[in-house]
């Protein structure tokens, strides 16, 4: 009974670490989940007020992208298995051979929630600084369109002010005010896909979010841009059409742009289940749009804490400490990131129970008990550079290979000091 206890105490405990407070209380009266901060160009001018990254991400559940410069956790893996990680080649059940990579070879991939973020700092060109609540700094370059990204500022003395990446010193985050003034309707709906039902704030095309944003298609009788506000419902006819209904009732069947075909970048969710799913065009089938308000704003957001679990071998040691995953992920805030039926997984690591891998992806179960068979990326696959276990009294971490990881039990959250 007390088992039981505790795993009940661990579960609550992990969704609040990973869920922003209140995010499903959100009230539609509410903007706190509009991006907020002040932003200071290279000249000391300063702007506070709602932020948008271009014409994308406007929330502090959305994603700031980038690439990791250098990653130091490579270094604490033995030299050989920095220099090589051998995979071996098999033709008809038998070795043939093997393949060869280097596991510090190229950058690697920098996601974090903005509501996760307290400071971003351009440094020139592509390279920009960031700096996480939980004190965790990144160095990173390129990688994605928000690093060189125009952002405009709602100033509440200018108005609407764009400021070119080039001329931003820094951008400090701070919580959205209770004053902030009237900002449009934050999309949110239940989407049907092939594999399911998905329902969260929605951002269509990884792009429209906001009730002013528009969708732009093509009808028998002429071009259309329709406001997303006035839209009640978006249904994938085929390749390359779809059938709008808006609130008055009217059907629109309307194709020719990436808005309503297969060209569409896909159609993010931000499910409370799982974090943030990418479900692409393959895997849309429907979406009927419901008002929630804002979402959750960025105090909702908690400070990262370490990873810390169990790793259990093929030959069945138990290793226990703080976990460095992938040799990249040590946060709980970082994403596992993973594909099934088309559709792309970011699951923040404290909603992750266990992770046991299986032939080319893993099993993934959830704190809240569901099991998830995700492949398709390196977190889940052959391709994972392996683990680092830094065990209570031991000066250097242990590591283990992908291929020895049996099974990965995570712990419950805590408050270890920082390395």
């Amino acid at each position: 009974m007390r088992a039981c206890n505790r795993r009940f105490a661990w579960t609550i405990l992990a969704i609040a670490a990973a869920l922003p407070a209140g995010a499903a209380n959100s009230s539609a009266s509410n903007n706190e989940g509009f991006l907020y901060g002040r932003l200071t160009t290279r000249e000391g001018t300063k702007y506070e007020g709602r932020l948008r990254w271009d014409e994308e991400e406007a929330f502090w559940g959305d994603f700031f992208n980038s690439s990791k410069e250098e990653n130091p956790w490579v270094d604490e893996a033995p030299r050989r298995a920095r220099r090589d990680r051998g995979r071996q080649i098999e033709v008809f059940g038998f070795k043939v051979g093997s393949l060869h990579d280097h596991m510090d070879d190229g950058s690697r991939q920098f996601v974090s929630r903005f509501g996760d973020i307290a400071r971003i700092e351009p440094h020139g060109g592509d390279r920009v600084a960031v700096t996480l609540k939980s004190g965790t700094r990144f160095e990173l370059e390129g990688g994605s369109n928000d690093v060189e990204a125009k952002v405009r500022v709602w100033d509440a003395g200018l108005g609407v002010v764009t400021v070119e990446w080039r001329r931003i010193r820094s951008i400090e985050f701070l919580p959205t005010p209770a004053s902030l003034a009237v900002a449009p309707a934050r999309l949110h709906g239940k989407v049907a896909t092939r594999d399911g039902v998905f329902t969260g704030y929605v951002q269509w095309d990884q792009d429209e979010c906001v009730g002013t944003d528009e969708l732009d298609g093509e009808t028998q009788d002429g071009d259309v841009e329709l406001r997303m506000d006035t839209i009640r419902s978006i249904e994938r006819r085929s390749r390359r059409s779809s059938a709008v209904t808006l609130d008055d009732g009217r059907q629109l069947v309307l194709s020719g742009t990436n808005d309503v075909d297969g060209d569409n970048r896909g159609i993010y969710v931000e499910d409370p289940r799982y974090g943030r799913v990418l479900i692409s065009w393959d895997a849309f089938e429907k979406v009927d749009f419901t008002p929630a308000g804002s979402g959750p704003g960025y105090e909702a957001f908690r400070p990262g804490e370490r990873l810390g679990g169990t790793v259990t071998t093929a030959d069945g040691r138990k290793i226990t400490g703080r976990v460095v995953f992938d040799l990249d992920e040590s946060e709980t805030t970082e994403m596992l990131d993973g594909e099934r039926h088309d559709i792309s997984y970011s699951i923040p690591f404290a909603l992750v129970a266990s992770i046991v891998p299986r032939n080319s992806g893993s099993k993934v179960t959830l704190v809240s008990g569901e099991e998830l068979s995700l492949e398709g990326t390196t977190d889940v696959s052959d391709d994972n550079n392996g683990v680092l276990v830094y065990e209570g009294g031991k000066p250097q971490p242990t590591y283990v290979r992908w291929e020895d990881v049996e099974r990965i039990d995570f712990a419950g959250p805590s408050r270890p000091s920082k390395r």
